[in-house]
């Protein structure tokens, strides 16, 4: 079979490449812990539901506009001036089946060769996999463990020059649940004022999942609106992760393009989810509170334990509901340690090099699971590495 060079150099989420092994191993009867999988492990809160339902009794089950239902638009506008403290008009919203199009649809738009994206790394790895599927330059911006996985300003200052199309920022992010600082996102935009030709995308899609302070968006800094494109969506704040709806919110010049790259490749997102989403953003939020204060607990045991097992350093991550510890005291490499951990210790878990080559060293461990497995899983960990310095000794 032919297939072109570009589709070749796609890269892939290990993510889901862990979970099918681990479900092949569970067929065969073994018991595995999942700390890989990137979802909420909470059912989507039952008003919400009943929307969907409700809408699909309605008759939404059809073709809708393709920048999103009129009144979903208006609850995403609604929602995103409320939590960034900016005036959005639902002009600028992009409804769209998940949040990944809004990523590929403005790399896309941004994108060419001959231009430069400079992006999180380590980082979701889908940013890299779509900047060189468009044919620009992935410059990235190296994310140290030693600064508790915040951007080197000074090193970011070096990345920018005039070829520079596009800065992604992740926050809180994914790997490390790091969360930028208002300070740091004022530096940024310090970086770019005066180059009209240079946009951010501004990934937010964990921004209530926080532990500490309150999440910051570098759309709501003098100057920045205009050339700061927002992604979020329902999938972690609301646990729709299968219901398939995120959005973006776009400057007004970048909106026809958008719209046409949607109406070119999905068409629109499903009707009925946009109902139910507009319940989810104005409706109770008791919920999302719920579930941050119990990831937070998990946090909180997953970091203790990590950091008792030897050779293993974890920061305590700021935001979202993964760890990412230091696993280089252990002498075993990444990859090697997620092939082994499910293989021997059935602890389906994730090598931090699937998040960029700055990730190697390390592991991405959701806690997605309930405090019962996570110990359990700790335990096995620890006994796994136990036994692995013992037979290298």
């Amino acid at each position: 079979m032919s297939v072109v060079r570009k589709v070749l150099s796609l890269g892939t989420e290990t993510a889901f490449e862990v979970l099918a092994k681990a479900r092949a191993l569970e067929a065969q009867g073994k018991e595995v812990i999942h700390l890989e999988i990137g979802e909420p492990d909470f059912d989507t809160p039952a008003h919400i539901v009943e929307a969907g339902v409700e809408a699909l009794r309605q008759g939404y089950t059809h073709y809708g506009p393709t920048p999103g239902l009129p009144e979903a638009r208006e609850a995403v506008a609604r929602h995103v001036s409320k939590t960034r403290g900016i005036s959005v008009s639902p002009d600028r919203v992009v409804v769209t089946p998940g949040a990944k199009p809004v990523m590929f649809f403005t790399i896309l738009a941004l994108a060419q060769r001959g231009g430069e994206v400079i992006y999180p790394n380590p980082g979701f790895p889908i940013f890299e996999s779509m900047i060189r599927f468009c044919g620009a330059k992935a410059m990235p911006m190296r994310l140290v463990e030693e600064k508790g996985y915040h951007p080197d300003l000074e090193d970011l200052a070096s990345k920018i020059n005039r070829r520079t199309r596009l800065i992604i920022l992740n926050s809180p992010q994914n790997p490390t649940g790091a969360v930028l600082t208002r300070e740091e996102l004022e530096a940024v935009a310090g970086l770019i004022r005066g180059r009209d030709d240079v946009y951010v995308l501004s990934d937010e899609i964990y921004k209530d999942i926080i532990y500490q302070g309150e999440n910051n968006s570098i759309a709501s800094l003098p100057g920045m609106d205009e050339r700061t494109i927002i992604l979020d969506g329902f999938s972690k704040s609301y646990a729709m992760t299968g219901w398939r709806l995120g959005y973006g919110v776009f400057p007004e010049s970048l909106v026809p393009h958008i719209v046409k790259l949607a109406v070119n490749s999905v068409s629109c997102a499903a009707s009925f989810t946009q109902r139910a989403a507009i319940v989810a953003l104005d409706g109770p939020q008791e919920s999302v509170r719920d579930m941050v204060e119990e990831f937070r607990r998990r946090r909180d045991i997953i970091t203790r334990g990590l950091r008792q097992i030897p050779g293993i350093n974890c920061p305590e991550p700021e935001g979202a509901f993964y760890a990412f510890p230091s696993i280089k005291g252990t002498g075993i490499p990444s990859q090697e340690f997620q092939e082994r951990a499910l293989s021997e210790a059935g602890v389906a878990l994730l090598s931090g090099a699937s998040f960029g080559r700055f990730g190697e060293g390390y592991l991405r461990l959701s806690y997605a699971n309930s405090q019962e497995n996570i110990m359990k899983a700790l335990e096995r960990l620890g006994d796994f590495v136990a036994k692995n310095r013992m037979d290298a000794g």
